[in-house]
């Protein structure tokens, strides 16, 4: 499809820069003759009047044998000048129809995949609901407590389903400008707090400690964003912890940024795996395998979306058994204000 579309918009591109040109050739070609009989004219004039002894002289050349041979130039000249513009069009054509349609191509690509994605992740939880409740009717012997456990399960992956669409509901207003508007200062150490507020049961769960180190300092976002940004860093540190580990989160100002820090003792991620981390349904199982957890690979995308939204920068550093570091790095309240005052409404 963007094959066909690529070679449409290069005969587009090449039949506009051929219009022009030919249009500029011709006015050119009038310019230029036109110039060259008035010159014509006004010198056999001056021979005329300065020699009169020509002026019956049958063998005088004609002055429009002269003016046709150098308009046969001209006109020739003009005819190779459009044939090297119709070759470079072609070229530069190409190449800027390539460069045209590259993020639209990429873009189209990126939704086929995410739709593919969140159509396979729909349907294992569909497939376990189906299943299990065919098996709960069709067996006539089911006691009161296997019915209960189905419909149990059944609920558990009703859960994950909703836990998908809320996800992708959060991708979705974070790419809308109007969260800019819900901007407000905030302190640091407040975020960080409502986080391990909603991470802790998870990690007391998990028997996770977790130690903070805050330096207050101002930074503007929105709180229910930063907070999620927080949680997912959070909760992928608890969930690829052992038990009994440490999970320590830290916070302080670095020159014109407030920096937050989430560091665990996990399973680490493969080198490999860092470069895919923030796509969507990215999951780096492969690197983890000491961890069996569920998830749908849109928390670190979430993440990020968040940090860009904030004009900040997220990272993860991390080696095998030796853990994972999230560092999130945001404008310092005074020079968010500023920025944003120089630039309003302006996404990252």
């Amino acid at each position: 499809m963007f094959r066909s579309a690529t070679f449409k918009l290069t005969m587009w591109y090449m039949t506009i820069v051929m219009l022009i040109s030919l249009a500029f050739s011709v006015a050119l070609y009038n310019v230029a003759t036109g110039e060259l009989r008035r010159g014509l004219h006004r010198e056999t004039e001056r021979i005329y009047n300065q020699f009169p002894v020509f002026e019956n002289n049958p063998s005088l050349p004609l002055p429009s044998t002269d003016f046709d041979s150098s308009a046969h130039r001209i006109l020739f000249r003009l005819v190779g000048l459009n044939i090297v513009v119709l070759v470079g069009a072609g070229f530069a054509s190409y190449w800027l129809a390539r460069k045209t349609l590259e993020p639209i191509e990429a873009a189209h690509k990126q939704q086929k995949r995410f739709t593919a994605d969140v159509s396979h992740e729909l349907r294992t939880p569909l497939t376990a609901l189906r299943m299990e409740s065919e098996v709960a009717l069709l067996n006539q012997q089911s006691t009161k407590q296997e019915l209960r456990e189905t419909l149990g399960s059944n609920l558990e992956e009703v859960g994950k389903i909703e836990s998908l669409i809320n996800n992708l509901l959060r991708l979705t207003r974070l790419e809308s400008e109007e969260l800019q508007q819900s901007f407000e200062p905030l302190e640091n150490n407040v975020v960080i707090e409502q986080a391990l507020e909603q991470i802790r049961p998870a990690a007391d769960t998990h028997h996770i400690t977790l130690k903070q180190s805050v330096e207050p300092v101002m930074v503007s976002g929105d709180r229910d964003s930063l907070v999620q940004l927080l949680v997912i860093l959070l909760d992928n540190a608890v969930k690829y912890s052992p038990p009994g580990k440490t999970i320590e989160v830290s916070s302080q100002r670095q020159g014109d940024q407030v920096v937050f820090s989430v560091k665990d003792q996990g399973a680490g991620i493969e080198r490999s795996a860092l470069d895919h981390v923030f796509d969507r349904f990215y999951r780096a199982d492969s690197s983890r395998t000491k961890a069996n957890t569920e998830g749908y690979g849109l928390g670190l995308s979430i993440a990020k979306m968040i940090a860009d939204l904030h004009e900040g920068t997220i990272t993860l550093t991390s080696r095998l058994d030796h853990g994972t570091t999230a560092v999130v790095a945001l404008p310092a309240l005074e020079v968010a204000q500023t920025h944003h005052r120089s630039a309003p409404g302006r996404l990252s």
